[in-house]
């Protein structure tokens, strides 16, 4: 076990000097990004369908199937996805790893955003349908805003699920591309080593950061609103 003799920053620096570690720090924060942001928009855009959809069989069928990958273990996850990319013939690297994280970002994005939409009032987009907008002005002028909250929360969450992940990641990505999760699984197999800890401290930090930027964010809004 080790000895606590004192604090420095010097395995920090050695962090950043560790080209494999800044490499799946790139890959981590590049799909990271990219995820959050298609499967916000893409997951926005199905709640926005879903909540439209008439009550019936194809719409709970539909909730049902979203509920799936959020019930699931990530490891049947990760394990299907590898399975649809290999029936489809895909070479396995950054796009297999980006479009997994895409697939499983995008259920918490619907379950975010469809509470606030079933919060709206019935007839609010008919009114502004019925006072000259058009159905595209009303979702981008009367509905978005209305949701805003519900899509901030999905976007950060899928941001953290995406960073944080490691199981789903194994099994989608390929030769060449490791994201952090994946890096520090292969360091801890070869050894402890102090870098681990500071990039765990990191990595803890920021999501710790997020989360509550998510649970803070009607506060932050509404102050910035104030601001304006």
């Amino acid at each position: 076990m080790a000895v606590l003799n004192g604090f420095t920053l010097k395995w920090y620096v050695e962090l950043f000097k560790n080209e494999t570690i800044l490499s799946a720090l790139y890959y981590t924060v590049t799909i990271a990004i990219i995820a959050s942001v298609v499967s916000t928009i893409f997951g926005t855009i199905t709640s926005i369908g879903i909540h439209k959809m008439k009550k019936g069989k194809a719409k709970s069928a539909l909730l049902n199937i979203n509920y799936l990958p959020v019930l699931n273990t990530e490891i049947v996850t990760g394990v299907a996805i590898m399975s649809l990319f290999a029936f489809a013939k895909m070479d396995f690297g950054f796009n297999t790893m980006l479009i997994s994280h895409i697939m499983f970002c995008t259920p918490y994005v619907i379950l975010s955003v469809l509470p606030k939409l079933r919060q709206l009032p019935d007839n609010i987009e008919e009114a502004a349908l019925d006072l000259g907008a058009t159905p595209w002005y009303a979702i981008r002028k009367i509905i978005i805003p209305q949701i805003k909250p519900g899509v901030i929360s999905g976007f950060l969450m899928a941001f953290t699920m995406s960073i944080d992940d490691f199981i789903i990641s194994f099994f989608n990505t390929g030769n060449g591309v490791s994201n952090l999760s994946i890096e520090i699984y292969g360091m801890a197999r070869r050894g402890i080593k102090p870098e681990i800890n500071a990039l765990s401290t990191l990595m803890f930090a920021t999501v710790l950061v997020l989360l509550f930027l998510a649970n803070r964010k009607e506060s932050i809004i509404k102050n910035v609103a104030n601001r304006m």
